[in-house]
């Protein structure tokens, strides 16, 4: 397959990396969500799709790596929804001039990451649509062939 330069699927990528920096990533959740047991890997791949959009708008993207970011992105998703602590955490931090935004960063979590999981799975939908219009020479679609993704709607519905 050649690399991906639909634009829906470019804007989907901008739309998942601008509400990450900003709702999920931000000054004040940053130091927190860092924390979250995770390994190298996944951290690279969230970081890849999330901001690092600039280096493959051009180019393209490739197939197989947008399915492994998507999968970093949805275990990340999984372990941020099954934290409890990580808002335990950011509420006992001491108080600061910007107090009442971190607390609504705080109180925002768990709708905005459940956005970002939504735009995720959109993502997904997308992808692997334009995968089965595009089998490759052995017949079998990419996304067949990745098994990080074997279990990415139950990540990302948190089912």
């Amino acid at each position: 397959m050649d690399r991906i330069k639909d634009p829906h699927i470019v804007r989907l990528i901008e739309q998942i990396g601008e509400h990450y920096k900003t709702n999920i990533s931000n000054r004040f959740l940053r130091p927190i969500l860092l924390q979250i047991q995770i390994d190298k890997n996944t951290w690279d791949q969230i970081e890849i799709l999330t901001e690092k959009m600039e280096l493959y708008r051009y180019q393209g993207f490739h197939l197989d790596e947008l399915y492994r970011q998507i999968a970093a992105c949805a275990r990340f998703v999984e372990v941020a929804r099954n934290r409890t602590t990580i808002k335990s955490k950011l509420l006992s931090m001491p108080p600061g001039p910007d107090k009442i935004l971190r607390e609504m960063a705080v109180s925002n979590f768990s709708s905005n990451l459940r956005v970002f999981s939504d735009l995720l799975h959109e993502l997904y939908i997308s992808l692997v649509e334009m995968d089965k219009q595009d089998v490759g020479e052995d017949g079998k679609p990419v996304y067949t062939k990745v098994p990080e993704l074997y279990n990415i709607g139950r990540l990302l519905v948190g089912g």
